[in-house]
């Protein structure tokens, strides 16, 4: 039954690069708009309530990918298609590649105001103020970040614990995003939120910084300098994970991330990342091919891991 959520998650895999996410109904938007509904009826200013709402959405989205194994417990094709469902569903890479072209297109045209429109689906910063060398660095350092996130986390998750922990990640992920930020609203509500997302991405994140460093030489770049970057500048980051995969970028790309960053007046000043200058129009698009490249590479070793582990169960019965 391995055998089958290796393919679920290489087929999943492939139809996100073919066809990137759901237009309407997407699964992590439902998800999302139910916690938001629970968050509604609960809320306190506080961390047990926090905790109560986190233990909650992902347990309830971890369930349900347990029920989704036992029902295919015994069909390996029908428990191939509900991991490829799943591996669809929480991948967000192809739709994150497209956004940054769309992104560089409108720098290119000139059409600030389109790139300042389009910014809010690559990260949660304020683009009513930013320039172009602005809304670049904001492309390229969510690029680089949500290549974790969005892409290599779920898959380490997935070749792990298949559909559940596909969706148990995804809805940390998504609850890090509506609530794990620091506000006075949510600094206590969604302190559990936050920390068990730094969880889930620690060794994904890494493992996101190691394939950037040995494919940086596709982005025209040096993996011994991504490296150095990497090792240098990847703990400086206010985030646990997130610093590594940005370091990594920034040295395989050969340009300087990091700045002040404004969350609709909360202003955060993030260390800088990286030796070369501000990310160029032009870096927006070796970002995207960098990403690609990670993402198809994560794609091969979660199904390896998914394979050996397969190998190691069957020895282990003998």
């Amino acid at each position: 039954m391995d055998g089958a959520t290796a393919a679920g998650l290489l087929a999943g895999a492939a139809i996100d690069a073919a066809v990137g996410d759901p237009r309407r109904g997407h699964p992590v938007a439902v998800f999302g708009s139910r916690a938001a509904a629970l968050e509604k009826r609960i809320y306190r200013d506080s961390r047990l309530a926090g905790l109560a709402y986190t233990t909650v959405c992902v347990g309830v989205a971890t369930a349900a990918g347990l029920l989704a194994e036992r029902m295919t417990r015994s069909s390996p094709i029908a428990r191939a298609m509900v991991t490829a469902a799943a591996t669809w569903a929480v991948l967000g890479g192809t739709t994150l590649g497209r956004e940054g072209a769309l992104m560089a297109h409108s720098l290119k045209e000139g059409d600030l105001a389109a790139a300042r429109a389009r910014l809010p689906h690559l990260c949660g910063r304020d683009p009513s103020g930013l320039d172009a060398a602005e809304l670049s660095r904001g492309t390229v350092e969510s690029i680089a970040e949500n290549t974790s996130d969005a892409v290599v986390a779920p898959l380490v998750w997935g070749a792990l614990f298949g559909v559940p922990g596909l969706l148990g990640y995804r809805a940390a992920n998504t609850l890090d995003a509506m609530v794990g930020h620091r506000s006075p609203r949510y600094a206590r509500f969604g302190w559990a939120s936050a920390r068990l997302d730094d969880v889930a991405n620690y060794v994904p994140a890494r493992l996101t910084a190691l394939l950037t460093v040995g494919l940086a030489g596709l982005a025209g770049g040096s993996p011994r300098r991504a490296a150095a970057v990497l090792v240098r500048d990847g703990h400086r980051h206010p985030s646990p994970n997130s610093g590594r995969c940005e370091a990594a970028f920034a040295g395989a790309l050969g340009v300087r991330l990091g700045g002040a960053n404004d969350y609709g007046g909360r202003v955060e000043h993030r260390p800088e990342l990286g030796d070369g200058p501000r990310p160029a129009v032009s870096d927006i698009p070796r970002s995207v091919r960098l990403a690609r490249a990670v993402s198809y590479a994560s794609v091969g070793l979660a199904v390896a891991a998914r394979l050996a582990l397969t190998r190691n169960r069957r020895r282990d019965r003998r």
